[in-house]
């Protein structure tokens, strides 16, 4: 099979930009405040284990696909299973794709703003507190435009690039700051008074918080913390040479996102717990709870932009994976035109990201069964869509894909014994579809 034009050009490459897809508003933003809503220590713990059991198969999964196609995610479908209509599912990854980024982009663009006022010294404010404050950014439509339209054009000036060349280069510079900010907070964190009460209450399980709640989420961010469901993975992996063991690269980003979000942790529940606030502060923990707390320490100013900073990172990283699929896929059909692509396509998802934005604003009384554009949107996505694409995956690729290309896929360029692809498949025929049934039944419907 011929390889693919414009491949990454080294595994490292690859890794840090899957690691990037993955790590994201869901490893730094949605997983600490849902740890400190169902009980600390135990849900990070089964969100670990759910992550190697249930997350890490279907990364292999798409993975497989991908590569094994060298084709983006509609045009994988439609080589493994021509005629049929299983070219949906890379269809379905393309609308989730943007769709999700009709809300993602919302808060990349508050995430933005953010970060410009805290390097210039105003996120953290004297005379306004933090609740006020993310109340005036999220509630000033100029101002939630202003910020989706800036994050969307760092997102369309670097996936306009290509992969070598934007992507992967973003990812090479990005993903080590981010780790490198992660250490100097998560130093500073445990070095403050009563910082241990906030890593006990992190990482010492208490299965008496633990409620059949708290699992299900646990398994629903197991699937949202690795970015598959969508495709995106497919995408990814197309580019990648036969010579890079899949199973080892799925490995490496899978603990590359458990150890963010480790960090993640250790960089926020010290902090909070030092101030005598209380985990459990929902969405809000981080531009509500965090400004606060960071206002109490020495030089707090500069550290909380050091974390939106590094937060910024991972919300593009993950962002231009989104933008990969829709554009890749269309580049398919009209090759030449990439940079071309991605500015309709930007330009697009700004437009369709408007009423998400005004949804604090201006929409704020526009409801789609009972919720905003924002909240329906998320519900949609996260919900719905997300695990629904999970599920046809894995049938797909249990079902529909032939074996023998599996099987190669899994094992090329791997030392791993037989044993290892033999257990993956067990995972994918039984615990993986029934886990991924009993999420999309709750989430869904409960």
């Amino acid at each position: 099979m011929n390889e693919r034009k414009g491949q990454w050009s080294s595994k490292l490459g690859f890794i840090l930009s899957s690691a990037g897809a993955a790590i994201g508003l869901g490893a730094i933003w949605k997983l600490p405040y849902v740890t400190g809503e169902n009980g600390g220590g135990a849900f990070f713990l089964l969100f670990v284990i759910f992550t190697l059991i249930i997350g890490l198969p279907m990364l292999i999964s798409e993975f497989i696909i991908g590569r094994g196609t060298q084709k983006e995610a509609v045009s994988a479908y439609k080589k493994l299973a021509p005629n049929s209509l299983w070219i949906w599912v890379g269809r379905l990854g393309v609308i989730g794709c943007f769709l999700l980024l009709s809300f993602y982009s919302v808060v990349g663009g508050w995430i933005t703003i953010y970060t410009g006022k805290a390097v210039i010294g105003s996120a953290i404010s004297d005379h306004l507190d933090a609740a006020q404050l993310f109340s005036e950014v999220t509630s000033s439509p100029w101002l939630t435009i202003l910020g989706l339209a800036v994050f969307s054009i760092i997102n369309i000036l670097v996936v306009s690039l290509g992969i070598q060349n934007g992507i992967e280069k973003a990812n090479k510079v990005m993903m080590p700051l981010l780790f490198i900010f992660f250490t100097i907070l998560v130093i500073r964190a445990l070095t403050l008074p009563g910082a241990m009460a906030g890593v006990e209450f992190f990482l010492k399980p208490d299965f008496s918080a633990i409620t059949m709640k708290a699992v299900i989420y646990a398994l629903g961010q197991a699937f949202f913390a690795l970015a598959v469901g969508f495709s995106c993975m497919i995408t990814y992996s197309s580019y990648l040479k036969k010579d890079v063991s899949l199973p080892n690269a799925a490995g490496s980003v899978v603990l590359m996102n458990i150890f963010v979000s480790l960090l993640a942790g250790l960089a926020i529940f010290p902090v909070v717990f030092s101030v005598g606030l209380q985990p459990a502060e929902g969405p809000g923990l981080l531009f509500i709870v965090l400004p606060t707390v960071f206002g109490h320490l020495p030089f707090g100013e500069v550290f909380f932009a050091l974390f939106l900073l590094l937060f910024l990172f991972a919300t593009l990283t993950s962002s231009f994976s989104l933008y990969e699929i829709i554009v890749a896929a269309l580049s398919e059909k009209w090759p030449g035109f990439r940079k071309t692509i991605t500015w309709i396509v930007g330009c697009i998802v700004i437009i369709a990201a408007i009423p998400a934005a005004l949804s604090s604003s201006s929409l704020k009384d526009v409801k789609i069964a009972n919720r905003t554009f924002f909240d329906a949107t998320d519900f949609l996505v996260s919900n719905i869509m997300l695990p629904a694409g999970n599920l046809l995956i894995a049938i797909f690729i249990m079902y529909k894909v032939d074996q023998a290309l599996v099987k190669k896929e899994f094992l090329a360029a791997s030392r791993l014994s037989e044993k290892w692809f033999t257990l993956w498949r067990v995972l994918m025929y039984t615990v993986v579809p029934i886990v991924i049934v009993i999420v999309l039944y709750f989430l869904a419907f409960k």
